[in-house]
């Protein structure tokens, strides 16, 4: 999601219902969110459980800062969904990779797990991004994500001034290769590694793909 989904749409719960709909079991999937990249924001959980107990489903989240859970491989493989929370994403990368959620993760995706998130959870998932993680308000590239998706993300297209002007001058330059990026309200849906559609939560967004010198507009399917 480039932007949307109860953190910022709280009154639109179409992203998330469809999140749930992807689910390999639909007798009340069990959902995790992991608020990493908000150091764990307690409130941002509070949001994440206020608007699940909405849906037909089992919530969870996972806390790494002041961390409960013992088995980490287990606790999230035994997930049908996982969410992954905006902020920053580049300690989001980083305490992730201290706790070893990187290769857990990627057992989680291979299993069929469906991964998702907002921002930073947008991020995580491609080999590189675009962040503000190192000083508000400046883009910047990162080079070190997960790696799932290849080439490089940028959320909140329309959303934030800097972002487009920084990912079009980033991939023009070759210092980001080529990619995805997606409107606040709008989400791209991969099935392995190729993009199936694009979906979003109010009209008149979209997600684009990027490349030196191109920007080509993928319409949305209104959920």
């Amino acid at each position: 999601m480039g932007g949307g989904g109860f953190s910022m749409e709280p009154e639109n719960p179409a992203l998330d219902a469809f999140v749930l709909s992807l689910a390999r079991t639909q007798d009340r999937p069990r959902v995790c969110f992991i608020p990493t990249a908000s150091g764990d924001s307690e409130r941002y959980v509070r949001d994440f459980y206020r608007a699940f107990a909405a849906h037909d489903c089992r919530p969870a989240d996972l806390a790494l800062f002041e961390r409960t859970e013992s088995e980490l491989r287990a606790f999230l493989l035994a997930q049908d969904v996982i969410y992954v929370g905006g902020g920053s994403t580049a300690n989001l990368l980083a305490v992730w990779r201290t706790h070893g959620l990187d290769a857990i993760l990627q057992a989680a995706w291979e299993e069929g797990v469906v991964l998702c998130g907002v921002s930073a959870g947008m991020n995580c998932w491609f080999e590189a991004s675009v962040t503000d993680s190192w000083l508000v308000g400046v883009a910047g590239p990162l080079h070190d994500g997960l790696g799932l998706l290849p080439g490089s993300a940028c959320p909140h297209y329309d959303g934030e001034p800097a972002r487009r002007p920084a990912f079009r001058r980033l991939v023009d330059a070759g210092a980001l290769p080529p990619g995805w990026a997606a409107d606040d309200g709008a989400a791209l849906v991969f099935g392995g590694r190729e993009l199936r559609e694009v979906v979003a939560s109010r009209d008149g967004v979209a997600a684009y793909a990027v490349a030196p010198g191109e920007e080509r507009r993928i319409e949305a399917r209104r959920l």
